[in-house]
């Protein structure tokens, strides 16, 4: 019932202005830096991603395929920043929606060297299971679930740092209400695979582990 009740209130959350505004900031500006970047390097890319799929067991996908990869390629480094950002500067959003529904004031202070090397710290390890395990995604079904399993290492850890420790202390508590954090992570997840809501994935990750660790606080 409580898992219920929390993602109500984070779809209610997420298509609220603030956070809308929020996110369609955060996605234009990860949507830019990408487009522009492989708009000057498109061919270097295309090499670089073609030099690799020279390595993976299907032979389609390696005569045929360099385009298609390229663009997925593409679109997990847009969600990547869209990860990166929105866990550096949503605090202040985060604390008005947990006054908005429970009336409390943050008091937690999220150190910002901390936040960027946990977010890096995923976002590493996310790319790195993803660069080597990259034909995986093409074997259907296994690959959706591989990527899904992939974007919740994106999410969990540093969504659990960024949002707990506004509103408690790294302690026993936290790990307690953290222990819910993978499928947390793993809902909003589903998102990445539609364009335009995959902007929303990260901070509705962030939105539901508010209502989640605060709903019996």
């Amino acid at each position: 019932m409580q898992l219920a009740k929390t993602l109500s209130l984070g779809l209610r959350d997420i298509f609220s202005p603030q956070v809308m505004l929020f996110v369609l900031k955060i996605g234009f500006a990860s949507i830019t830096i990408w487009v522009g970047f492989l708009s000057i390097y498109w061919d270097e890319t295309l090499g670089v991603v073609a030099s690799y799929l020279g390595v993976v067991p299907w032979e389609w996908l390696r005569t045929t395929g360099s385009v298609i990869a390229t663009l997925i390629v593409a679109y997990v480094l847009i969600i990547t920043t869209i990860s990166i950002l929105t866990s550096l500067l949503s605090e202040n959003l985060l604390k008005k929606l947990a006054q908005k529904h429970y009336g409390i004031e943050a008091d937690g202070h999220p150190s910002l060297t901390q936040s960027l090397r946990i977010t890096l710290q995923a976002n590493a390890l996310f790319l790195f299971l993803f660069v080597f395990l990259f034909w995986v995604i093409f074997i259907p079904i296994i690959g959706q679930i591989f990527m899904l399993y992939l974007w919740s290492i994106q999410l969990k850890n540093p969504t659990i740092y960024d949002v707990g420790t506004l509103f408690m202390d790294e302690g026993e508590y936290l790990k307690s209400k953290a222990k819910k954090a993978r499928l947390l992570a793993i809902i909003p997840s589903f998102f990445n695979y539609i364009p335009i809501l995959n902007i929303f994935a990260p901070i509705y990750a962030q939105i539901l582990f508010l209502h989640h660790i605060l709903h019996d606080a």
